[in-house]
């Protein structure tokens, strides 16, 4: 966002209320015609007039309401043809960047930031895995060295998605290693673009390279690209993390929308291979998903919010486990069809594409859901320890300096 720009709600004077909501959409729309404006110009003004996130506060692009009146928004925008942002494309700006920049970013890290994400000029990508610290990620190598109002940063980050497009990156590294492996981290946003940046892709089991191995040589951060405190990282990466379990497991969906959808068309569209077992399973799978949606609705309404809570890992384990099984019953019905695969040729994804994808390749894909956005190990034990009060596993490494522990 340019100092140019004034947020339309703001330059009113008055207040727009959940009541008077649907007539200042109606007097945007009005003086930006979807028709005649330009996408992008259409949705930097979107942001402007606090139509991105109406719950995000003014200036933020929102208007501090509520977060059930985006729907009003989103419904009468559709109505109008105007575009969206493309949200496929940038899943972790939107989902993991935008909520902890509002959350733990300074006015100014959110004036600068918050605008280009949500119209995706600018895509994010999350350098936080690493290859010896994937589950237990508080015990990531990657230093962070102070070196006047900047930090030198070297490492190695692996599984990043969109890395080979991003402009910015949520990056964790550690700044104390003479404290206990949680307490020395600190949170930062990396510039993709900065010299030392080398990203390579990863093949992964569909044939695709849609994530990335990061090397990070003396790579400069500006302190002022700090999120929180020096050595508050953890903190500010829970944030992060329980958004993206929501945005994993509790997305926006319709009804059918997801796995799901493609095996209910199936089944519609495919006569010769129904059978009775498998519209029971069809039916099981089909009550599963609806449920789900319907129960994470809630949840996803509280992570936009800015209040996500550990139940996230409960929507993410059930999403997993959910996807693979639907995938799993697709196979099934198509039978030797669904062996056929498109193209398994080492090349970058194309997210526009994905919904004309074969079986075969959303079957293989959805093995990668247990692992994505924390294992369903870790879940599992996020579920048992911080939301059902069980005992925690016995751990020794929680008080020890991190440069102590073997490795």
């Amino acid at each position: 966002m340019t100092d140019t720009t004034t947020d339309a709600a703001a330059s009113t004077g008055t207040p727009v209320t959940e009541d008077s909501l649907p007539s200042y959409v109606a007097d945007f729309l009005s003086t930006h015609d979807p028709a005649t404006t330009p996408r992008l110009e259409f949705l930097r003004a979107r942001f402007d007039a606090g139509l991105a996130w109406v719950q995000y506060p003014v200036g933020c692009g929102g208007l501090g309401l509520d977060v059930a009146a985006q729907a009003i928004v989103d419904a009468a925008l559709a109505d109008a043809g105007a575009p969206d942002n493309a949200p496929h494309r940038n899943v972790i700006g939107l989902g993991m960047a935008a909520p902890t920049i509002l959350a733990h970013g300074t006015a100014e890290q959110q004036r600068q930031w918050l605008r280009p994400l949500w119209t995706g000029e600018e895509i994010w990508c999350q350098l936080f895995s690493e290859p010896a610290a994937g589950s237990d990620l508080a015990s990531l190598g990657t230093k962070a060295v102070r070196d006047g109002d900047q930090w030198v940063v070297n490492g190695q980050k692996v599984w990043t998605s969109l890395a080979h497009e991003a402009s910015w990156a949520l990056l964790i590294a550690r700044t104390d290693p003479t404290v206990p492996k949680h307490r020395g981290l600190t949170y930062f946003v990396c510039d993709m673009r900065s010299p030392g940046v080398d990203v390579r892709a990863l093949r992964q089991l569909t044939g695709e390279a849609e994530f990335n191995e990061v090397f990070l040589d003396n790579v400069r951060v500006p302190d002022v690209n700090r999120l929180g405190a020096v050595g508050s990282g953890w903190k500010v990466t829970q944030s992060t993390l329980m958004n993206e379990r929501v945005a994993i497991g509790a997305g926006a969906a319709p009804r059918e929308g997801g796995p799901i959808g493609f095996l209910a068309d199936l089944w519609r569209q495919d006569a010769t291979s129904r059978t009775i077992g498998s519209f029971n399973s069809l039916m099981q799978l089909w009550v599963e998903a609806e449920t789900m949606r319907l129960t994470t609705e809630r949840l996803r309404q509280q992570a936009v919010a800015g209040t996500p809570g550990p139940e996230g890992s409960g929507s993410k384990l059930a999403y997993s486990q959910l996807a693979q099984r639907v995938s799993s019953l697709e196979l099934d019905i198509l039978g030797e069809r669904g062996l056929r695969f498109d193209d398994w040729s080492f090349r970058r994804p194309n997210l526009d594409e994905e919904s004309g994808r074969p079986s075969g390749y959303r079957y293989l894909r959805t093995k990668g859901n247990s692992i994505e956005g924390g294992t369903s190990e870790i879940m599992r034990n996020i579920i048992a320890e911080r939301i059902l009060g069980l005992p925690g596993e016995s751990r020794t490494d929680t008080t020890t300096p991190w440069n102590e522990l073997p490795r």
